[in-house]
């Protein structure tokens, strides 16, 4: 840890800081000692937030030191307490002149950040830190509710206003502990994330929702995304005290957008149609209730009311009535097909006054809405959409701001909408009004209807009604705001501290080239003339082809849109270009929609780390998701191309009416204020995007890449002038390509010397070069780190090809998988515990290994490659061109002692020959099915799958095959439904049901009867493989019971036979997609040993029903005699009664041996040897 001393505040750093880390902290914290805004632009990799945290909370502790000494020196007047040491130097942190005499005046820091991802990244930067204050970080209930019931609504809105019923009655169990759990100071001083959070409340049955908002009184950091703050609803919602506070934006390179988003409204015709057929249920239901007055009786009345309507049938119709208006008002406008209507902010009020919404009547209207929508949102029985009257209360509460008398009424109103515009256009959407009947139905509702927009059109308004709260400051940060003079204009507001920060590399870490124009001469543009010139786009994909020969390892290429990308990629394709840069680094490219996008983005990273792979290309778009924030760092961003600037889209009416609004704001030329202009606003969102792009490059200090601005605009000098300031230093202009191509050489070549890259080695390498380490699954751990297993991707993408079926695959083919498994006896020596244990025998070299693998191969299949075979590919995977080699069954001799490596290599030879005598999707679902049933122990899944098997004749020996990899308690079931389907059985005998340590105590006690082989060939012929020698598998290792075999304990069903039982009973009481999260937090327990992780999931899920319980007791199964006792004690708190040994069995140490060494164990390293093959 490093102290230094910044502006009289001393800074405790993580490790010593470097000169711009240290101008960061110092520009910080003199915007919290002169209590004025700031805004901050840091490079990506330089640690800006570490540097924010550290200085705020450095500058809080120095303030409290400053109330402090003021207090002592009240105490010993004119004396020191310490003479060497005067008071006056503890501190002085209000600079300024004001003089804090309590520590209730120590101000709260507010810190917002875009995602709540982005917001557990700086908690866990926080934790990294020496500063543990109290922290308190807020979300939605849609994040933080645990209350299944709520949970399950499909409308936000419902979702609030129940809850709000159930606090209200108290009948949320979760909430009822919230008092209680609040002043835990466990949860007081730790430090949580949404996700930290979500546990602690499933672990301890206390509503995370209502816990926050707790926490948030006493917290010194609140931690919240940046709309909660800029949306004035969202703000009073939560609750948000902002005066004397520090507010920070981090990644603020959003915040203008946000800005304005969290003040504007679209209201469709469907939002006004649903709030109408909402207000109509509930007057027939009324009108009914009215009818049968007479029949009701007083009580009954008062019962019905105190369940939350309090409203007569008069308001009701009244509040259809105004609905009616407001549609006939808006609808009244004949807009063209093309165009709107625009008209000025203040004519919201003449619109909505037609419709008998004023600031006369917003609060009647409010109230009644919202008690509407909370009584249609707590109705049993069919989901009604409650969306459109709760739209309708929001904008009440978004036009009708403040308060003013009558006199200063219009001026109120001229200052509210001073920066927005009506905007009244043509619905196109998809959503059609219901025809109605009703005699109150205007003649509106029987032609298309129009779209009532109110726009903002400066983040300012948002930014002046923080400020008018009373906050401290503003610090505005992220590392691409550049131009920041832009920027602050924009925000209305005055930032007297600003930076522009320069990087933490070298001149040897960056090239940033200008290419005016590609290899054969023609000038590169994207302007709307010339983007699609096929003569532009031939020169850009020379231009990507020959970078992407001299640029090592990952290459990442931005469009300014997707239109532009998808076109130029589909003349690439038709001309050649695709070849040219797939035969170098294949291509991956970003999908519009965000579900495909994890699954491109791990196949990109997948290919830059496989070792003997020259690395891939990344397409995608200016303010796409891999610009905004996504690692590339190292290898998976050596270069980056921007093929032109994102200008947004110009006929877009927002971005016209924006360039409007800044014209005459402009022209009015207001003394103090200066406006950009429409034209200067348009360019500056090009070059945010850019350098939002830029930024992927370099990622930390030891990074180091190439920038490649292919645009022949980028040598305007306004243009280089609008780039980040740590990237101009470094601009270079070329005359020809060929000097661009001799110069990056030379630059790659000079950087990997300097800054060599430990080379990476392939899974199966690593594994055969550390057979000394106990733990195995460190192989390939750089590379795990950026893989994920990636599913089938989305068809829809035209350039992701998938592997052609019996493409060569080298060293990662069948023999590596095998070298795999052999290496796999070098298994750690660790003693397992139990069952669960016992299952990760097989995962260590399978485990994280297979992630480099599977991830090669699903790059393989994720590249461009021979598109022309795209359609082929198609119809084999969906099974049109099936083809099935036939196989002659292969006749075995019967031996009684064949070795454990020869059972293993048997086992190989078999599955070699299922692959080659399937198609490539029958073999990977029938290996997938063996993965299942490895981890689930139910057999209907292996037997649905290899269900294929049995079509053809030639077949049926592969499916008798199977028979080998069964574990014991299945076999005689399995080799009846073989008979079954095939008319042949699997040669079953009644010990093959026999676990292997009960066959050892059979053998080892001299039963007559005990089997003195092992049938290794099936009736049919087949090779077979039972059970291998686990003793062999681990090397005798001391985890196996050495002293002695006991005999099978009577009087006790099989152990697996009790998990299956167990494990069965939870799929059928909690249903599919509930078992699995349940299997996922067992396998991870049994991996990670962390009981904290694994009761939070159980009892979330074994608690929602009383039925469940019982489920919850014989879970203890699966937990370790270490934890059993704690265990026991959370049962007897959950269910209220002591809970007995019965129901909570301690398994001792040896039955424990028993159950490590039975079938699992076994099966698993037969189950590891299955992961490896469905890489193939």
């Amino acid at each position: 840890m490093s102290s230094l001393t910044l502006n009289g505040v001393t800074v405790n750093f993580p490790f010593p800081p470097y000169d711009c880390q240290k101008d960061y902290m110092s520009k910080v914290i003199e915007c919290l000692q002169r209590r004025v805004n700031g805004v901050l632009e840091s490079p990506t990799g330089t640690g800006k937030t570490l540097c924010l945290l550290c200085a705020t909370l450095a500058w809080r502790e120095h303030f409290k030191d400053t109330i402090s000494a003021g207090k002592i020196a009240e105490r010993l007047g004119s004396e020191e307490l310490f003479p060497t040491t005067p008071l006056s130097s503890w501190g002085m942190a209000a600079a300024d002149g004001d003089a804090p005499t309590c520590y209730t005046d120590v101000p709260k820091i507010i810190y917002a950040s875009r995602t709540h991802s982005q917001l557990a990244q700086v908690i866990s930067e926080l934790k990294n830190t020496s500063y543990r204050p109290k922290v308190c970080v807020l979300g939605s209930r849609e994040q933080l509710c645990i209350n299944q019931e709520v949970i399950r609504q499909e409308s936000n809105h419902v979702k609030v206003h129940m809850c709000r019923r159930k606090v209200s009655t108290r009948s949320c169990v979760f909430y009822n502990n919230v008092e209680e759990r609040s002043t835990d100071r466990d949860l007081v001083n730790s430090i949580l994330d949404v996700e930290d959070l979500v546990k602690f409340g499933n672990k301890q049955r206390v509503c995370p929702y209502y816990l926050s908002r707790s926490l948030k009184q006493q917290a010194d950091v609140i931690f919240m995304p940046y709309n909660y703050l800029l949306d004035p609803k969202s703000r009073r919602a939560h609750n948000i005290e902002l005066k004397g506070a520090v507010v920070v934006f981090d990644e603020a390179h959003n915040v203008e957008k946000t800005c304005e988003e969290s003040t504007s409204f679209d209201l469709t015709p469907y939002d006004v149609a649903s709030a109408i057929n909402a207000v109509d249920r509930l007057l027939v239901e009324q009108a009914k209730n009215v009818s049968h007055a007479d029949t009701v009786t007083e009580d009954l009345n008062v019962d019905s009311l105190s369940f939350g309507l309090k409203m007569d049938v008069a308001t009701i119709a009244k509040i259809k009535q105004i609905l009616l208006d407001l549609e006939a008002a808006i609808d009244s406008y004949d807009v063209p097909s093309d165009r709107g209507i625009t008209k000025p902010g203040i004519f919201i009020y003449e619109l909505l006054e037609r419709a008998q919404l004023t600031y006369s009547t917003k609060t009647a209207v409010y109230e009644a809405l919202e008690q509407i929508s909370g009584y249609l949102a707590g109705q049993p029985g069919t989901f009604l959409n409650t969306s459109g009257l709760q739209k309708l209360a929001d904008i009440i509460q978004l036009v009708f701001c403040g308060e003013s008398s009558e006199k200063d009424r219009q001026q109120q109103m001229q200052s509210n909408t001073a920066h927005f515009k009506v905007h009244i256009h043509r619905d196109t959407s998809c959503h059609k009004k219901k025809q109605s009947t009703d005699v109150w139905s205007s003649s509106s509702l029987k032609k298309q209807g129009n779209i009532l927009s109110y726009w903002c059109f400066s983040p300012g308004f948002s930014m002046h009604d923080l400020v008018n709260q009373g906050v401290r400051c503003i610090i505005l940060t992220s590392g691409t705001l550049s131009p920041l003079s832009s920027f602050t204009s924009e925000m209305r507001i005055e930032f007297p501290v600003s930076l522009e920060n320069s990087h933490v590399i070298g001149q040897d870490q960056i090239f940033v080239s200008i290419i005016d124009q590609g290899p054969d001469g023609v000038q590169l543009s994207s302007a709307f003339d010339r983007r699609f010139v096929p003569e532009n786009m031939a020169s850009l994909g020379n231009t990507v082809a020959n970078l992407s020969r001299v640029v090592p390892h990952g290459l990442l290429v931005f469009f300014p849109s997707f239109p532009s990308m998808e076109k130029t990629l589909d003349f690439w394709r038709a001309n050649g270009h695709t070849d040219r840069i797939e035969t170098v680094k294949p291509m991956f490219v970003e999908p519009k929609r965000k579900g495909s996008f994890t699954e491109v983005i791990d196949g990109y990273y997948n290919k830059v780390s496989d070792p003997a792979s020259k690395g891939g290309t990344f397409f995608a778009v200016c303010r796409g998701k891999a610009s905004e924030g996504l690692d590339f760092a190292d290898a998976f961003g050596r270069g980056v191309i921007i093929t032109g600037l994102p200008y947004p889209p110009k006929m877009d009416p927002r971005v016209i009416l924006k360039m409007q609004f800044l014209d005459e704001m402009s022209k009015k030329k207001t003394p103090g204020l200066k406006y950009l202009s429409g034209q200067q606003w348009y360019r500056q969102q090009a070059f945010r995007a850019v350098n939002q792009a830029i930024g992927r490059v370099i990622r930390h200090k030891e990074d180091y890449g190439a920038i490649f601005l292919c645009d022949q605009r980028f040598k305007n000098p306004d243009a280089r002038a609008q780039l980040p300031l740590w990237v101009r230093p470094y601009l270079r202009l070329y005359e020809s390509f060929g000097n661009v191509v001799r110069d990056v050489s030379q630059f790659f070549r000079v950087a990997q010397k300097m800054r060599p890259v430990v080379e990476k080695k392939s899974a199966a390498e690593t594994c055969g070069t550390d057979t000394q380490s106990s733990v195995l699954t460190t192989c390939s751990s750089s590379q795990s780190s950026h893989t994920k297993k990636a599913k089938v991707l989305e068809a829809h993408l035209p350039s992701l090809k998938r592997r052609r079926l019996n493409e060569p695959t080298g060293d990662h083919g069948m023999a590596r998988i095998c070298f795999e498994y052999e290496c796999e006896v070098q298994e750690s020596q660790r003693k397992p515990f139990n069952l669960l244990d016992a299952l990760e025998r097989g995962d260590h070299c399978s485990g994280e290994d297979n992630d480099a693998v599977v991830g090669e191969e699903k790059a393989n299949r994720l590249s461009t490659l021979s598109l022309q075979h795209d359609k082929r590919m198609d119809d084999e995977l969906r099974g049109v061109r099936r083809k099935i080699k036939l196989v002659q069954e292969q006749k075995m001799s019967r031996s009684e002692d064949v070795s454990e490596e020869g059972k293993a290599s048997q086992a190989k030879t078999f599955l070699v020959e299922m692959k080659k005598s399937l198609s490539q999707v029958s073999f990977d679902r029938i290996v997938q099915a063996l993965q299942t049933y490895k981890k689930t122990d139910i057999l209907e899944v292996l037997l649905t799958e290899t269900a294929v098997l049995t079509e053809d004749a030639n077949t049926h020996s592969l499916l008798r095959g199977m028979y080998q990899f069964v574990r014991p308690h299945h076999k005689k079931r399995f080799d009846e439904k073989c008979q079954e389907m095939t008319g042949q059985g699997c040669g079953y005998k009644p010990d093959h049901s026999l676990a292997k340590d009960k066959k050892k105590a059979l053998m080892l006690h001299g039963a007559t009867d005990r089997p003195t082989a092992v049938d290794l060939t099936s009736s049919g012929g087949m090779s077979t493989c039972c059970q291998l020698n686990t003793q062999q598998l681990n090397k005798g290792g001391h985890h196996l019971n050495q002293q002695g075999l006991r005999e099978p304990q009577t009087g006790f069903a099989p152990k697996s036979e009790v998990h299956a039982t167990f494990l069965a009973d939870v799929k059928k009481s909690l249903g599919e997609e509930k078992s699995a999260q349940l299997f996922q937090a067992i396998y991870s327990y049994k991996k990670t040993d962390n009981y904290e992780n694994l009761v939070t999931i159980v009892v979330s899920l074994f608690t929602e029903r009383d039925e469940d319980f019982n489920l919850l007791v014989r879970f203890a199964m699966f937990i370790r005699p270490h934890h059993k006792t704690q265990y026991k004690q959370m049962l007897d708190a959950l269910v209220g009664q002591t809970v007995s040994a019965a129901d909570v069995p301690a398994v001792s140490e040896d039955q424990q041996r028993h159950a490590s060494s039975s079938t699992l164990k076994t099966q698993s390293k037969i189950s590891s040897f299955f992961s490896s093959s469905q890489r193939k």
